[in-house]
């Protein structure tokens, strides 16, 4: 006997089993690009929407260009996704996030070597793009409470001018700050054989409209420190010179540590830099870059609460309690200072020594195994910051350049930047090799054998020189390598 169907209501019907993804709306219709569109979307379909475009960036890991983390403990990861909606700024509401952050600057002015009997005194910022604004806003006031105690009028309106000296490798930032806060920038040129700040140069272009002079804890273009100890010392014998502090020359010094914040203290700890000079008021430091935490956190830290004029600090009472706040950005993410803190605790002097040493290692390796490729002249070895800087030697005669080898590389997935030096050294074209955690020995080992590979390629097919990428010749005063 034949069983007979029997056609199911539409509330008895099963659901489908399966929705092929790329068939949902969305996935098989155009979307706008440039205005919101009409109708929502199902959240998996946006995300694959989003997630698929995504793909389109560069692999991370192989992204050697940054300095910024790209690698975290899956349980600071955690810990970020957790508290992801907290706003940093809300003190009333979220107390134990700023112990957390107190705490961090705290443990930064041990590390820096400020005097035992100060409690810490700085913030978290967004980067250290923020901080390096505060950072010089703050020596901007005191200039100005200086020249004020002299009495020369230095208000706003008043024919003086402030200047802020610095080398020609500086990061962008410090352009941004001058140019936003109407202070004029004397920056030091370089020299082929001098790609980072000159004492006595430096020295010629300081006088009594100097609210600072900048040392770089690890310069962007080939991560070598500058000299801060002698800035320090010559600048103490300038100032004395001219009469010390009571003829207003106390000019002191800011150390931009953006990267070797995190690396000197653990691999040269006698190396002083830090609050252990006399001169040193202010430091900054990102906290995305060998603080080992996902971007954006950096931190800025002064010596004493002399050193943070009272005037830049605002009262905020309408949050639910009356706090202090200081800072460009006033909502900033709660996420990655609780990473900070994450990382400080777990992680201890100790961990923090192993890992530095660990890329200083990588970098060393990369640095001897680049070095008898012919044609490749080493222009940093790691020997400061963990990275490795190079240029193409002129005498070999190659028939491409440092673009042609980065845009080569970018076929295997490799982001190696070619950039140009900065003022008066910009005939020097390099590639730069920023070594991170999640670069393996392994890693480092493909990446060598795929630049032997590509300085074969080039060699035997030179790319035309009307392709060669042109856009990356100096055409500029200043020229900037990518951060």
């Amino acid at each position: 006997m034949l069983s007979r169907k029997i056609p199911l209501s539409d509330e008895a019907a099963p659901p489908p089993l399966l929705t092929p993804t790329y068939a949902a709306r969305g996935l098989t219709q155009p979307i706008p690009r440039l205005a919101l569109p009409d109708a929502s979307l199902d959240p998996a379909v946006a995300y694959q929407l989003v997630h698929d475009e995504l793909a389109l960036d560069a692999n991370p890991a192989l992204n050697l260009a940054t300095f910024v983390t790209t690698y975290m403990d899956e349980e600071a990861g955690r810990l970020m996704v957790e508290n992801a909606n907290k706003n940093a700024i809300d003190w009333d509401e979220y107390p134990q996030t700023v112990k957390l952050q107190d705490r961090c600057v705290n443990m930064l002015s041990r590390l820096y070597n400020a005097p035992e009997a100060e409690t810490g005194v700085g913030t978290a910022t967004v980067g250290s793009s923020e901080a390096i604004h505060l950072a010089g806003l703050a020596l901007k006031f005191r200039w100005r409470a200086r020249m004020k105690a002299i009495n020369v009028d230095a208000s706003l309106g008043s024919a003086r001018v402030p200047n802020l000296v610095m080398g020609a490798n500086v990061q962008v930032c410090w352009e941004k700050f001058c140019r936003y806060f109407d202070v004029e920038p004397r920056y030091v040129p370089l020299t082929p054989d001098r790609l980072i700040i000159g004492v006595d140069e430096a020295m010629a272009l300081v006088d009594q409209n100097t609210i600072g002079v900048v040392g770089i804890l690890g310069s962007t273009y080939t991560g070598e420190y500058e000299p801060i100890a002698a800035l320090d010392q010559a600048l103490t014998e300038l100032c004395e010179s001219h009469g010390g502090a009571e003829a207003g020359w106390d000019i002191p010094v800011h150390v931009d540590a953006a990267s070797g914040g995190f690396v000197a203290p653990f691999l040269q700890p006698d190396l002083a830099w830090d609050f252990r000079l006399t001169r040193v008021r202010s430091i900054n430091v990102s906290g995305h870059k060998y603080g080992l935490v996902y971007p954006g956190v950096g931190w800025v830290i002064w010596r004493s609460t002399d050193d943070l004029p009272e005037d830049l600090i605002f009262k905020v009472d309408y949050l639910g309690g009356s706090h202090d706040n200081f800072g460009l950005n006033f909502s900033r993410g709660a996420a990655q200072i609780i990473a900070q803190y994450y990382n400080f605790i777990r992680l201890g002097r100790g961990g923090y020594t192993d890992i530095m040493k660990s890329l200083a290692a990588t970098a060393k390796y990369l640095s001897e195994a680049l070095d008898p490729i012919p044609g490749v002249d080493i222009v940093a070895a790691g020997t400061d910051l963990p990275l490795v800087c190079f240029r193409l030697d002129p005498a070999a005669n190659l028939p491409f350049d440092v673009f042609a080898l980065s845009d080569h590389l970018r076929l295997r997935g490799w982001v190696v930047p070619a950039y140009r030096m900065a003022l008066d050294a910009e005939a020097t074209a390099v590639l730069r090799i920023v070594v991170r955690e999640g670069l393996s020995w392994d890693m480092a080992g493909s990446l060598v054998s795929d630049i032997t590979d590509a300085f074969a390629h080039l060699s035997a097919c030179p790319p035309p020189p009307n392709v060669q990428p042109q856009a990356h010749k100096a055409n500029k005063p200043k020229t900037k390598a990518p951060c």
